[in-house]
């Protein structure tokens, strides 16, 4: 039996990860998409990685738990990646908010409850959670330990409080941010370990959707504008995820890393304030 990495949603940040955590373990890699899954598993195959294939749908239980009693004929799950979601310009608002909230919400508690003793995990968020003002302290802590079943249910997130398909989004990933937060306290009951990051824009396949979607211009001119000037890669978000997978992390848990080329900075405090 091997160490198991449990991979879900087969898109360019989550195998940029894989291939640097991936040496002398079994990759599950599943995404909604059976052919995206099978996509990455071959190329990490014919690299010389252990990897195979499942379909799994993470705005559902079922389907989540389906996907590690899959992963679990393995090993056991030393490893999360979760790099599953949707964009705004590729879903609605119900669909931004049953995956990108309630999805990963549901994943980190499942997974940290089978995770292995000093198993590590790293999900995906994004720069849009931190563009948002506070949303106070009461309803951070809804949505860090508002049993998953219910988060949906809440006040801040009913249709009627939610603006657009952006909004939903951003709502979802300030709320990423702290469910990583409350995970992290049942993860290091096992000496396990969770976090999370916020990446800009970094180029892959959907965020050229992005790109050349409604808000085309508007996230063009916000890396032109950024420190950096440029987009990101998703090699350098596993610079990071590299850091906080392995031992060299082991004193981080409970916490998200920005990784936007100074996009927020600027957002607040430089030349994309007056895009707002």
């Amino acid at each position: 039996m091997q160490d198991v990495i449990l991979l879900t949603g087969a898109g360019q940040i989550g195998l940029a990860i894989a291939r640097r955590m991936g040496h002398g373990k079994k990759i599950v890699v599943s995404d909604k998409n059976i052919n995206n899954a099978q996509t990455v598993t071959k190329i990490m195959t014919e690299a010389g990685f252990d990897a195979v294939a499942v379909e799994a749908d993470i705005s559902s239980r079922k389907s989540i738990l389906n996907m590690i009693a899959a992963a679990q004929k393995y090993g056991e799950i030393a490893m999360l990646i979760n790099a599953a979601g949707v964009s705004p310009s590729q879903a609605s608002i119900e669909t931004i908010l049953k995956v990108d909230l309630y999805g990963t919400a549901v994943l980190l508690e499942e997974v940290g409850k089978v995770i292995k003793a000093g198993g590590t995990g790293v999900t995906i968020s994004s720069q849009s959670g931190h563009r948002m003002a506070a949303l106070g302290a009461e309803t951070d802590e809804q949505l860090a330990v508002t049993p998953a079943e219910e988060l949906l249910q809440l006040e801040v997130l009913k249709p009627a409080n939610i603006k657009d398909t952006l909004h939903a989004y951003q709502m979802a990933k300030r709320c990423n941010v702290k469910r990583v937060m409350a995970e992290a306290i049942k993860w290091g009951v096992k000496g396990a370990r969770i976090n999370s990051i916020s990446p800009g824009i970094i180029v892959t396949p959907l965020a050229l959707d992005e790109f050349n979607g409604p808000r085309g211009e508007f996230y063009k001119n916000m890396f032109a504008k950024c420190p950096a000037g440029r987009p990101g890669t998703a090699d350098e978000v596993a610079n990071v995820a590299e850091l906080l997978l392995s031992q060299q992390g082991a004193f981080i848990t409970g916490a998200d890393f920005l990784i936007d080329g100074g996009a927020t900075a600027a957002y607040f405090y430089g030349p994309l304030k007056l895009d707002k």
